[in-house]
Order: C-alpha cells, then structure tokens, then sequence
C-alpha cells in the first residue's frame, strides 16, 4: 500500500467480502475515505466502497454504535460520490434568473432545504444560493430548473392581498394538477398528495406545499383570527414580504371591525393624535434636531394617514404590542410639545368660547377643533355653544369688510 494520499480501493480489496474489507481497511479507512483524506478520481471504485459499507451495516449488531458510525460513514461516502459527478466549479457571486438576484452562500450549515428539489443541502460541500428579494434557496445544480419567478417582483407590481377566506375553485377546476408545477395531484395521495393552501385556496404538491404555516390577512380582517394555517412554498414568502406593507384599509374593507375590537378604537385615536402633532413638528426646530418623528420609522405611514394598517400592525395590537409603544411614543411627543418647547407651546389656544382654562391643543382629550379654522376649545363649550365659531365670525367679518373697501 503507497501513502495516505496514494491509496486506491484495489478490484481484488473491493470484491471480498465485506468481513474481510473491514479486516482490511477498518472502519477508520473508510472514514478517512469518506472524509477526503485519499483519492478516489475513479468513480466506479466509490461506488464499490459504497456497496461495501451497506453490506458491513447490515452485519453490526442493530443499533450498536458501530453501526450508528458506519451510516454516518456511507453518507460521507455519498456525498463524496455526487461530488466527483458533480464537480464544484467557479461559481459566480451572483446570478440573476426570473427576476430572482442569487446571491452565492458562504454558509456551511446543513439544516436548509431546497426549494427547487426539496432535499437537504449539504453545505460542506456543495454550492448553494439564496435570492435577496424572496429567500428562495436551491443548490447550484438546480438553478437551470427553476421555473418560479421571484416573489418580491408580484409583491412590487401586485401590492394586494386575496381578502376572501380560502377562496376554494376545487380540484376538478384544477384538472387534478399542482396550481404551481402542474404535478399531478390527488387527495388520494396518487401519485401525487394534493395539499391546500389557506391563503389562495388552490392546491398543490408537496414540492410546492412544505405544510408551512402563517397568519392569513383576509381571516384577520373579516374574523379577528391569528391562528396560523397551512399555506404553499409561495404564499408564504408573499404574506412574509408583505406582512409590513400598509395595504389593508380597514375602514372600508370592514369598518365593523371597530366596533367589536376596543384596541383598534385606541390605536386609531393614538394616530390621529400623533397627525395632530406633527405639524408641530415639522416646523420646530428642536424636534427637527432630535429627530422626534424618527420615532415612528418603522411605521412610517402612522405619520402620513391614521387609515391605513399593515398586517403586522393588526398581529401587534392583537398582542397589545403596539399599543404599549404607540402609548410611549404619543408620552414622548406631548411632552415636547407641552412642556419641553417654548416654541411649540406658543402655538397653543385659548378657549375663546369661555376664555379660561390652560393652554389646550388639538391632541387633548376634553377639547374639540373647529373643522373650518382649526380653532381648538373646551369640548363642552364647543358643543353647548349655540353661535359660530368665534374665529371663524371674525375672518368672514374681516373678509366682508375687505370686500366694502377695497
């Protein structure tokens, strides 16, 4: 025998049995073999080493350790044969492919799947990539295959969720075939298990349908549901990018919704505070400097609508998540205005109705704003009062007077 990295399974070594090969080259060789430490350029002899290695698994004592270390071995083996048949090549960093941008993985884990065939990728030794937009994984090997187009562009065009509960059309509708790949599917299970998916209600094979899980919009809007059902391969990556994207206008989608849920009545007089609020804001200099509105970055349309919800922002109030932060921040941005900045204080009212009372702005509770001037007042005053609005009486006065004398 030559040295460590010389050494060749021999077609003698290789036909003996399999009590004499282990004699022969011991468990630890095969390890070694299994491992990389020898060449093997001959894929012929792999595959007698794998036959081999069956037939010293099927000789150990069952469930002995030996054994255990021996599977681990013919796996090794394996995987050393696909990658004598699949040489690791030059792989570019990236690749682009149905609007999927592929980024090349450094990862050695090998708890991933591919989305492509639906196996384990094994990241010590083989090539794999991931697309930036959608997360879609699949090895080198598969990316020619690939025949789904990447999600985040539908997410980009298509900004919209399917607001029926799992709209079914059937499987007959279907022509017994995967709504993605076109399988053949049955409920059967032959030849192929026919699985659902909550979200579109269509059908799909188990290549397309990994039984995950996620939170449907449309069961959340028309039921206040949160449990999470079983949808497709892409149904998931679509709820999971749009799950932030303010797209559900609830006011008209079910605006009984707000009668049955007391949290979304808070949330929608927090926001509308917080609209109150931001023309301070904007024209103070101190906010401007500490950045006060950087508050609400990670939900940015909380300072541009107080209609408008993300799914994200429904599983947070169901939670009592956002509440809590929505609370500290509407805290935060009061008492700037109220008693941190002059400024911002100077631009408070006085009641003209009963001309008493503190300094009121239009986010306090107990006062009410005229919907013509913006004038603030005591809400009691404004609702008992029998007469205009005082500010408004003066400008029509003001504009008539300009009016005679011009």
């Amino acid at each position: 025998m030559g040295s460590d990295h010389e050494w060749r399974l021999s077609p003698r070594s290789v036909g003996r049995p399999s009590s004499l090969l282990a004699h022969k080259l011991g468990l630890r060789h095969v390890w070694m073999f299994a491992q990389g430490s020898f060449v093997a350029s001959d894929v012929e002899q792999l595959k007698q080493a794998i036959a081999e290695c069956k037939r010293l698994i099927l000789e150990l004592p069952e469930h002995s350790e030996k054994q255990k270390d021996t599977v681990i071995k013919l796996i090794h083996l394996r995987l050393k044969l696909q990658e004598l048949k699949d040489p690791e090549e030059d792989e570019p960093n990236l690749q682009v492919l149905l609007e999927h941008r592929f980024s090349k993985e450094k990862s050695k884990s090998v708890k991933q799947m591919c989305d492509k065939c639906s196996t384990i990728i094994w990241g010590l030794i083989q090539t794999w990539y991931t697309c930036t937009g959608c997360y879609y994984r699949c090895h080198s090997k598969c990316m020619n295959l690939i025949n789904k187009p990447c999600v985040r562009s539908k997410v980009s065009h298509q900004s919209e969720y399917e607001l029926s509960i799992c709209p079914e059309v059937g499987l007959d509708k279907q022509d017994y075939r995967c709504a993605e790949c076109r399988t053949p599917i049955s409920l059967r299970g032959v030849p192929n298990e026919a699985r659902q998916c909550d979200y579109t209600g269509q059908y799909y094979c188990s290549s397309c349908h990994w039984n995950d899980t996620a939170i449907i919009p449309s069961r959340v809007i028309h039921n206040w549901e949160f449990e999470p059902r079983q949808v497709c391969r892409t149904s998931m990556r679509y709820l999971a990018l749009m799950i932030s994207r303010p797209v559900l206008k609830l006011k008209e989608i079910n605006p009984l919704l707000f009668n049955f849920v007391e949290e979304l009545v808070e949330i929608r007089k927090l926001r509308q505070d917080i609209l109150l609020m931001k023309p301070y804001f904007i024209t103070c200099k101190e906010a401007m400097e500490a950045r006060l509105l950087l508050h609400l970055q990670d939900r940015q349309h909380f300072v541009e609508n107080d209609d408008m919800y993300s799914l994200q922002d429904l599983i947070d109030t169901s939670s009592g998540r956002l509440s809590c932060s929505l609370t500290e921040i509407h805290t935060t941005f009061a008492k700037h205005i109220k008693l941190d900045c002059e400024k911002c204080q100077a631009k408070g009212f006085m009641c003209e109705l009963c001309k008493e009372g503190d300094i009121l702005f239009p986010f306090d509770n107990h006062t009410s704003v005229c919907h013509d001037c913006f004038a603030v007042f005591h809400r009691d005053c404004y609702y008992d009062n029998s007469t205009t609005c005082p500010r408004c009486a003066r400008m029509l006065e003001r504009q008539h007077e300009e009016s005679q004398n011009p």
